[in-house]
């Protein structure tokens, strides 16, 4: 068996085109495009790539992006204050706070300072308890472009035994409240876990976030099983791998993302969409 590729570049490339669709429609009916604000702080490297990719996706939907790029010296004070002035800015529609930031600067109190109804990332303890009683609004982005790369396969997840390796508040622990949403038997696997091998032994569906490059073994996966690799670590030899071995992985595999290539390019489609929810939403809220 040779698994069949889960192509998130095509998956996300059809989302970014639906949300452009549906901002063209507002456009043509006289409403506004959502207005998205990306927050970089500092010049790590590999965060400017993610805010550029961000900043291109906005391009090609045609949400209007506000770019604030801001030292690393910043103080944490003035950082919130920013957010503050975003959260009561009408033509403001969602706030990003591009991830690492500085040691001085706590995130929690960053995630918390954004208004819940402008967290585009999905990260605000509200918009994570929503989704954990079953009322969704703005959604993780990782964990719900997962979902849309499940339902691309055609496959009825409903009822299948997932196992998610990595409980962060970001993506491990939304990434479970999705599949149970889904429907599906979660187990949670993290560093206390006895027998991860085992867990995944039995699993009709594997997602990796734990950030730990060849955690899971491809012999581990069951045969013709879903794996979903979010991991991903950038080798000393420059390249990049996720937390599964691909290479046996696919061989036993039914269907399987690649690193790079597959989850990643959901995350931000699916940021696009969040930006066009949250517009809505705030306009449904004002009526």
């Amino acid at each position: 068996m040779t698994a069949q590729i889960i192509n998130g570049k095509a998956v996300a490339e059809i989302t970014l085109s639906e949300t452009k669709s549906l901002i063209d429609n507002r456009l043509a009916s006289g409403l506004r495009a959502p207005t998205l604000a990306v927050i970089l702080v500092g010049a790590d490297p590999a965060s400017a790539i993610y805010v550029r990719n961000k900043k291109l996706a906005c391009e090609k939907t045609g949400v209007r992006s506000i770019s604030y790029d801001l030292p690393a010296t910043i103080t944490e004070a003035d950082l919130l204050s920013l957010i503050s002035q975003l959260n009561d800015d009408d033509e403001v529609d969602g706030i990003l706070v591009q991830s690492p930031l500085p040691a001085h600067i706590e995130e929690k109190k960053v995630i918390e300072t954004i208004s819940a109804a402008k967290d585009v990332d999905g990260f605000h303890p509200y918009n994570i308890g929503r989704l954990a009683v079953r009322q969704p609004t703005l959604r993780s982005c990782t964990p719900f472009g997962v979902i849309k790369l499940l339902q691309s396969t055609g496959i009825k997840v409903l009822g299948m035994d997932a196992v998610v390796i990595g409980v962060s508040n970001h993506v491990g622990r939304p990434m479970a409240l999705e599949l149970l949403l889904a429907g599906c038997t979660v187990t949670s696997c993290h560093r206390h876990t006895k027998d991860l091998r085992a867990n995944v032994e039995r699993a009709d569906i594997v997602v990796a976030a734990a950030g730990k490059a060849g955690l899971i073994k491809g012999e581990w996966i069951k045969p013709g099983a879903i794996v979903i690799d979010i991991g991903i670590t950038r080798l000393d030899d420059g390249t990049i791998c996720g937390d599964v071995e691909f290479a046996v992985a696919k061989e036993r595999a039914g269907w399987i993302t690649p690193v790079p290539g597959g989850v990643g390019p959901m995350t931000v489609a699916t940021l696009m969409q969040n930006t066009l929810k949250a517009l809505e939403l705030r306009e449904t809220a004002s009526r």
